[in-house]
């Protein structure tokens, strides 16, 4: 299968665009954004990695310069190192993740990527005898790393990292504030946040929460583009953060200790597996 099968994309307007991974059908399938600039493209998140990302831009004609400029530089970054986000980025020269997560990405830590892909979740396998036992987040080298604070300058348009952990120590999430844009990665979309992960922690998502709600208070984030399902608006990432909050008490840290302990166990076993292949 080719790229241009694999995957399919929206464009969003503004320079922005939202690709898919048409085959990979499950609530895992991350989103990914292209964001262009006039001196540089990035794309956020990369998706499994089971076909070439930046072969589906080039062909599909994103990558295009405007008429008399040259190629733009691509960076790609990882708004964290989960496998759907990150399997990815191996087909990129130039990547980019926060500071806490790069030794992950380095070593093709697939216990921290939380690697869990089978084979009902892909509805046409990417090639003749594939299989899912095979999939792996393979080491990356990054050649940026990130850091609160950190801009990403595009040229026209500037993207500022926000650490925020909570769903995984080194969750980032991107603020385009000129356009009142959040790229939010996993730190908050419109579902269940989850906390109950390896190096997931209740009290970080708590304080990443309060600042995702300080954004709205402040009038600093109009649309919100996450890691996974639909795009929603300032009022709707306001109560999202919130309800995380109200219901962050002593049962649900209680129950979330032994859904950790029980999703540790399965990765371990599921890791194992992977490394002695």
């Amino acid at each position: 299968m080719s790229a241009l099968e694999w995957f399919a994309h929206k464009p969003l307007g503004g320079g922005i665009f939202w690709i898919q991974e048409r085959f990979y059908e499950s609530s895992n399938r991350a989103n990914i954004w292209l964001v262009r600039g006039s001196q540089r493209d990035v794309v956020i998140d990369a998706g499994l990695g089971l076909r070439s990302l930046p072969d589906y831009l080039r062909d599909a004609g994103l990558l295009e310069p405007a008429e008399g400029a040259g190629p733009r530089p691509l960076l790609a970054v990882a708004t964290h190192v989960h496998f759907d986000h990150s399997g990815g980025l191996q087909h990129f020269e130039d990547v980019a993740v926060h500071s806490a997560e790069a030794a992950a990405l380095r070593q093709g830590d697939n216990y921290e990527a939380v690697t869990w892909l089978s084979d009902r979740e892909v509805a046409r396998p990417p090639r003749p005898g594939w299989s899912a036992r095979q999939f792996s987040v393979p080491p990356v080298r990054p050649s940026r790393l990130l850091q609160e604070g950190d801009v990403i300058n595009l040229g026209d348009r500037q993207l500022t990292v926000m650490h925020m952990p909570g769903h995984s120590r080194g969750s980032i999430c991107l603020h385009d504030k000129d356009r009142k844009i959040l790229f939010s990665g996993d730190v908050v979309y419109d579902g269940s946040m989850i906390d109950w992960l390896p190096y997931s922690r209740i009290s970080d998502y708590v304080a990443s929460c309060q600042r995702l709600m300080e954004l709205v208070d402040r009038g600093l984030v109009e649309k919100v583009l996450p890691g996974h399902f639909n795009i929603f608006g300032a009022e709707r990432l306001y109560r999202l953060a919130s309800n995380y909050i109200s219901q962050a008490g002593v049962c649900h840290k209680i129950s979330t200790c032994a859904m950790r302990s029980i999703a540790s166990i399965a990765l371990r076993v599921a890791n194992s597996r992977i490394t002695s292949q």
